[in-house]
């Protein structure tokens, strides 16, 4: 049987929209990458209406004018920014830092299993040879 959960959105409520999260949507659709459409199925957001009214608070549009804004923000918009994004790059650090954590543990791991396989059939798996040793072995090679 198939997994259909993963096309199905998950109903959310307006409780669940941070801040971080709704810069992180209004970026995207003012560079492109998502319409508010897409963007309502992507993020199971459940009316467009509300991805317009981020646009409009959060937005560098005018809708007044339909023109880019050229007002600047305000500094507690600005701070509001800039504290979402430092969170979004807090959690993008810690989940890289996971990552590098398990990949390290892996290395370590696929160097236990090489070297109790090289004790096991007597066989050396990994290449130790320095390059001035395979400079010699090539030499005796093309005298031969």
């Amino acid at each position: 049987m198939e997994n259909h959960q993963e096309n199905r959105y998950v109903k959310r409520t307006q409780k669940d929209y941070t801040m971080s999260f709704k810069l992180q949507v209004v970026q995207e659709i003012e560079h492109g990458k998502l319409s508010t459409h897409e963007a309502c199925r992507k993020y199971g957001i459940q009316a467009r209406s509300t991805i317009v009214e981020w646009l409009r608070k959060f937005g560098s549009f005018d809708w007044e004018n339909k023109t880019p804004s050229n007002m600047p923000k305000s500094p507690e918009q600005k701070i509001m920014e800039l504290e979402a994004k430092v969170k979004l790059l807090e959690k993008q650090k810690a989940f890289l830092e996971q990552q590098a954590f398990v990949a390290d543990k892996k290395a370590i791991i696929f160097d236990m299993m090489i070297d109790i396989a090289e004790k096991e059939y007597q066989i050396d798996i990994r290449k130790n040879s320095s390059p001035e040793q395979s400079t010699i072995l090539k030499n005796k090679k093309n005298k031969q």
